[in-house]
């Protein structure tokens, strides 16, 4: 074998920690906040459109979203990214990162404040627009998947590179906060400024015409920081991998880096018969990429399906533990807008407690231990608390117990970041070549939102108790809590066995990992 890097690619390898690198993860990373605070913020503002557009004034409770109606406000986001996910991975491989980078935030940009100006009055109108839009807005941040990380791996260098792509990942915990903190401030405005009684007082007064404002205010926010960064990605060069390997143009490459780089790189004048090479330029379904990359896709998709069944999963169990906690009062003894705020309030205090420190834990480690040590670890914590957490069930729930329950909660989803969540992400971004790189992240996330959608609903009918007079309104019995968390265990050490089919890439340069400069003489 003939290991052979090109030099421009060499010198992006070695290169030191600058400037630059932070500004990529902050464009890069500026998607993934969009796509975090948008898919997130509807969770604080269901309840508040279930009270707006389906109240019922002969009702004890607040109006709340139908079952099927409240499924695809959250799913038609998922089955966007998932599409999302697949067209701009492939788009990516063929037309360069850089330009389906600019689509997909114009996308997000015109979705989000496209959500938020959903339209009419009567809940028909406004919830098929709502979904018809949050569909498209998926499907922009669909294509921010595969390409942030492919983009941030590409421009960092050998030393740091886990870190880096961490990095941009973690913006989704900064967007989770960022969601609950504008949830919080509008729904205090607001409050202020109308005030109104609790739904036991008065039904009707209990929500204020201009309630209607505040999910529209929330949802449209997200577009924001979106439209900020739009200048700085379209001022950033498509990056030497593609152009050199992908595009074949090393001269531009060796160009547009030095620039990056500020220091002349040199033009290398035998390097065109290295990427030439026919051997090296098998496609997706060949017998050559499944005998060099066969087994690593399938772990990569395994382990991220298996992860995100477990992942979103646990939103089902949120508001039981909320209301559980008395963080959450009975829907009854708050107006609409309190009702915002206490939400709110809560899901940032489980974000600030638990989810955003797992990111940065793998910033700070995933260079140091490297992604498999760190996947392998989250998977089997995930485990063990979801299991301790399942079989005393009963104990629990008491209301004495209830520390010890969040407690427990936060652990299993801190070990999530600081796990696998973050590291399904980051290695398929690493192990495959650069001409198919993006169309295997996106494929590896297309899997990962499968288990979603599998987590986030079919989860949610197998959580429903298994006496029939117990379910949620409009559901049929399931296994019940208990069941479903065993369920959710057995799944995550599923996972930790399908992560011996991924390779380690701490401290290896792309090429190695892919064998794009194994020529055999």
């Amino acid at each position: 074998m003939a290991e052979q890097q090109l030099g421009v690619l060499k010198a992006l390898d070695v290169a030191k920690t600058q400037l630059y690198h932070f500004t990529a993860i902050v464009i890069a990373g500026m998607g993934f906040f969009t796509d975090a605070y948008d898919l997130f913020c509807v969770s604080l503002v269901t309840k508040l459109l279930g009270r707006i557009y389906y109240f019922n004034p002969l009702s004890e409770k607040p109006g709340s979203l139908p079952p099927h109606v409240a499924a695809a406000v959250n799913g038609v986001a998922l089955c966007g990214t998932l599409a999302g996910q697949l067209f701009f991975g492939w788009l990516g491989d063929k037309l360069g990162r850089k330009k389906v980078y600019g689509i997909t935030l114009i996308m997000m940009i015109l979705c989000s404040v496209a959500s938020g100006l959903s339209f009419g009055n009567q809940a028909k109108g406004v919830m098929t627009t709502l979904c018809f839009f949050r569909f498209w807005l998926g499907f922009g941040i669909g294509g921010d998947y595969p390409l942030s990380a492919t983009i941030m791996s590409e421009y960092a260098n050998k030393k740091t590179r886990g870190a880096f792509i961490a990095a941009v990942f973690a913006m989704q915990g900064v967007g989770i906060l960022a969601g609950g903190f504008v949830a919080l401030a509008v729904s205090s405005i607001f409050d202020k400024k109308f005030p109104s009684p609790t739904y036991a007082e008065d039904r009707f007064l209990s929500t204020p015409p201009q309630a209607d404002y505040i999910w529209r205010i929330i949802v449209m926010f997200g577009a924001l920081p979106a439209a900020m960064t739009y200048y700085w990605r379209m001022k950033m060069p498509e990056t030497a991998r593609y152009t050199a390997l992908v595009a074949k143009n090393i001269k531009q490459a060796t160009q547009d880096m030095s620039k990056v780089l500020q220091k002349d790189l040199e033009i290398e004048e035998r390097a065109e018969d290295i990427i030439q090479d026919p051997r090296l330029n098998y496609g997706l379904f060949s017998k050559e990429f499944l005998r060099r990359h066969g087994l690593h896709l399938l772990g990569t998709t395994s382990t991220w399906f298996l992860l995100d069944i477990a992942f979103y999963s646990q939103n089902l169990f949120q508001k039981d533990i909320f209301s559980a906690i008395g963080w959450i009062p009975k829907a009854a003894t708050m107006n609409a807008i309190h009702e915002v705020f206490k939400i709110s309030r809560a899901q940032t205090l489980i974000a600030l407690c638990s989810t955003v420190p797992g990111y940065w834990f793998t910033v700070a480690f995933i260079d140091i231990i490297g992604r498999f040590a760190i996947q392998l670890m989250g998977f089997f914590m995930m485990t063990v608390f979801m299991f301790a957490i399942a079989f005393p069930y009963n104990h629990w729930i008491q209301p004495d117990n209830r520390i010890g329950f969040v407690i427990m909660y936060s652990l299993t989803f801190f070990f999530a970041n600081f796990g696998p969540n973050a590291t399904t992400f980051i290695v398929p971004a690493e192990i495959f070549p650069a001409r198919l790189r993006s169309t295997c992240h996106g494929i590896s996330a297309a899997t990962g939102k499968a288990g979603a959608i599998v987590g986030a609903f079919g989860f949610l009918y197998a959580a429903q108790p298994q006496d029939k007079t117990k379910t949620d309104a409009g559901y049929p019995p399931g296994i019940g809590v208990k069941n479903s968390l065993i369920m959710l265990g057995v799944i995550n050490f599923v996972g930790m066995l399908f992560t011996f089919l991924v390779p380690e890439p701490k401290g290896k340069s792309l090429e190695e990992l892919s064998g794009e400069t194994e020529v055999e003489k």
